[in-house]
């Protein structure tokens, strides 16, 4: 195996990783409230929930799961409704560091969690599974392969994503923009759920 051959996997999961969505919105939101070092936690849930969704996917679960309708809305509900609360807590939210307002940064089981809870990611990392199939000459081989490459291509993509957090922290100072701001992350974040209940 050559870097060559792994080229267009590393790219199918740095455009997967790096588009918008639920987890670079709160990436992005968590840069802004909370700098990088507190982001850490979260951003490593979705990482490695995103790893372990394409190794679970490569060894035949995420096939399992999608094969029952009901266990993919249960899901959807669940993965939405918990989108939901995090988009109103960040929508409510004002300028970093006021009294009360988002006082502990989202955690490592949560990020995790989130990632779980989407079949979207799960159709997207069998979707992966089933096209870079000849990379590897064992199921085993292809879980680890695509486990690895998600969550190195995620942690890169979601770094970037709090580094313009960040970037949002030092610019804004006015409470209105911390308003303005806040609502337009809160708003992306419940625009990402649509996508999950798109077939």
């Amino acid at each position: 195996m050559t870097i060559e051959s792994l080229l267009p996997l590393i790219l199918f999961a740095l455009v997967s990783t790096i588009t918008p969505g639920g987890a670079t919105t709160l990436a992005t939101a968590s840069g802004a409230h909370f700098g990088f070092r507190r982001s850490i936690p979260v951003m490593g849930g979705f990482a490695f929930g995103l790893g372990s969704m394409a190794c679970a996917a490569a060894a035949g679960l995420g096939g399992v799961l999608m094969a029952l309708p009901m266990l993919q809305i249960a899901m959807k509900t669940l993965g939405s409704l918990y989108l939901i609360c995090l988009a109103v807590r960040i929508g409510r939210s004002g300028q970093p560091r006021a009294a009360g307002q988002m006082a502990r940064p989202t955690g490592f089981l949560a990020g995790v969690w989130m990632l779980w809870h989407n079949p979207k990611g799960w159709a997207m990392t069998m979707g992966a599974a089933a096209s870079f199939a000849a990379l590897a000459n064992s199921p085993l081989t292809l879980a680890m392969l695509l486990g690895l490459t998600f969550c190195v291509m995620a942690a890169f993509s979601l770094t970037l994503w709090c580094a313009l957090g960040q970037l949002f922290a030092r610019t804004l100072n006015a409470p209105r923009q911390w308003r303005v701001l806040n609502i337009v992350l809160a708003c992306l974040l419940v625009a990402s759920i649509i996508p999950m209940w798109l077939d």
